[in-house]
């Protein structure tokens, strides 16, 4: 199975949100509704990055970027906001492309970190290590630049 990552269209957002139901019902979120209204504005700004995975025409995951200015960290900062994987399909195989799709974005934005939250679930935990993300609670990191070259 080949698994395509592409930057999403406002097509996508219902999509989206229907595979991320649970995830936003169980975190708190005030509900699908809010959630593709919010979606659909962020598919045009510039300070956020909203990707999809799909395997054939089927949509098998998604991922958004938040970004936010940090004098502390010398550039950027990139937050993973949302990253979700139908379990029907290899969530391994599709969270490694995300998340390498993510950290490519973020670096082209001029960030000199990406952050998540640190999941719960310690296959979850696994898959961010494998791609370099390090740190407890309640954030994992990893470095996309460094400091001086965002300097410049």
């Amino acid at each position: 199975m080949e698994y395509q990552v592409r930057a999403a269209r406002i097509t996508d957002v219902d999509r989206l949100v229907a595979l991320s139901h649970e995830s936003l019902r169980s975190s708190g979120g005030r509900g699908p509704l809010v959630a593709a209204d919010l979606l659909r504005q962020l598919v045009y700004l510039p300070q956020a990055t909203i990707l999809v995975a799909e395997e054939g025409r089927e949509l098998v995951g998604g991922a958004v970027l938040a970004l936010r200015p940090s004098v502390r960290a010398g550039g950027y900062v990139g937050t993973v906001d949302l990253l979700l994987v139908d379990t029907r399909h290899d969530v391994d195989r599709v969270t490694e492309a995300l998340i390498e799709e993510l950290l490519r974005s973020a670096r082209n934005k001029g960030c000199t970190v990406v952050e998540a939250a640190r999941p719960e679930d310690p296959e979850e935990r696994d898959r961010w290590s494998r791609q370099g993300f390090t740190g407890g609670d309640p954030l994992l990191m990893r470095a996309v630049a460094d400091r001086a070259a965002a300097r410049r």
